[in-house]
């Protein structure tokens, strides 16, 4: 996948705001973007001053152009998988938001030879729910069918540095044969949130929880009517913080306060200039900028794409260098063949030699 005479290209399906193209940004990997797709006009707007520098309007020549991507990314939407939603499903045909997912199996199925190498799916960790899990293992097969072989894993952000509890099902196909290993992606610790959150005393008023709504319910546990007070980490960012079940933050003497645009896109893994530049794109909705809520509540922790990349560009350069090592065994024994075959011939040349008479 990681040719390091190339750029790596990726398809970004359902795109975003370009969570695992911030993950290759981060990690120094050279990209190419084949296709981006995103139905959200505001998150194609900040999508597209995050990488202004990246994506230069100009002429290019198309002779002996590879269009074929090495990843294809798709977070098909979640809605009527999640169980904070209808739980509609995702069967082919029904017209659901999650039933976008067989697009992208028909897009895979028409490259035909141009298929990518890595295909991966991220979704809320109910689609393996007894309700859900029809569909999930026939995306599989379908994957199969085309010559993939899949693995998944739940991953929590925490586990990849972020104070956020965010589980989240990926699913890894692998065009050829072999098979991703998730126990091989390398974990960090949680970080403190502290390192997340803005003082409380420089955070504006408007932040603050005024609706007795949801003041009436902090501290309530076990109910979908609840606002709990974050501690150690956040719990999953959504795309609207200001409506139960709600998290936020107790800042003393009575005052409590929502968790603010920028602290969210923290919590996903994004850094504040990338923060700024989809700000410098947007207005401000009423009292917040609610497309860049959304946009982080829909996006895909970037910790966690980092730890995949790094996993695939190991994978890459020990196939490399095992192949290597087995042209290098293959010499070695062929050597041994061919000198052991001129040995045997020069037996038998000396055992055919006339013996001098005495």
């Amino acid at each position: 996948m990681f040719n390091e005479q190339r750029p790596v290209q990726i398809l970004e399906l359902f795109g975003g705001i370009g969570s695992p193209r911030c993950a290759l940004r981060n990690l120094g990997i050279p990209t190419k973007a084949i296709d981006y797709v995103e139905i959200d006009e505001k998150a194609v707007r900040s999508y597209n001053s995050m990488f202004a520098e990246e994506l230069p309007y100009k002429t290019q020549s198309v002779v002996g152009w590879n269009l074929k991507p090495d990843i294809l990314i798709h977070g098909s939407p979640c809605q009527d998988f999640s169980i904070a939603g209808k739980q509609k499903g995702a069967d082919e045909g029904s017209e659901t938001r999650s039933s976008l997912m067989w697009e992208t199996i028909h897009i895979i199925e028409q490259m035909e030879k141009w298929k990518p190498k890595y295909v991966i799916w991220e979704n809320v960790r109910n689609v393996t729910s007894r309700h859900m899990i029809a569909n999930f293992i026939r995306y599989q097969k379908e994957m199969e069918r085309m010559g993939y072989t899949n693995n998944y894993e739940v991953l929590d952000a925490r586990e990849f540095g972020l104070p956020q509890a965010r589980e989240r099902v990926f699913t890894i196909s692998v065009l050829g044969g072999e098979k991703f290993q998730f126990d091989e992606l390398i974990r960090t610790p949680m970080r403190s949130i502290d390192e997340f959150l803005e003082k409380n005393e420089e955070v504006p008023e408007v932040y603050d929880v005024t609706q007795p709504s949801v003041r009436e319910v902090i501290g309530v546990t076990g109910s979908v009517k609840r606002a709990t007070v974050i501690e150690d980490y956040a719990f999953t960012i959504t795309t609207r913080q200001d409506r139960t079940p709600a998290q936020v933050i107790d800042c003393g003497k009575g005052r409590y306060r929502y968790l603010t645009e920028l602290e969210c896109w923290r919590l996903q893994g994004y850094t504040d200039e990338d923060f700024e530049r989809a700000k410098a794109v947007q207005e401000k909705k009423g009292r917040y900028y609610t497309a860049l809520y959304k946009q982080a509540g829909n996006s895909i922790a970037v910790p966690i794409f980092e730890s995949i990349f790094r996993k695939c560009r190991h994978q890459k350069r020990r196939n490399k260098s095992e192949r290597r090592t087995n042209s290098e065994k293959n010499f070695i024994r062929h050597s041994r063949r061919v000198h052991h075959a001129a040995c045997e011939r020069m037996v038998l040349y000396r055992r055919k030699e006339p013996r001098e008479s005495h």
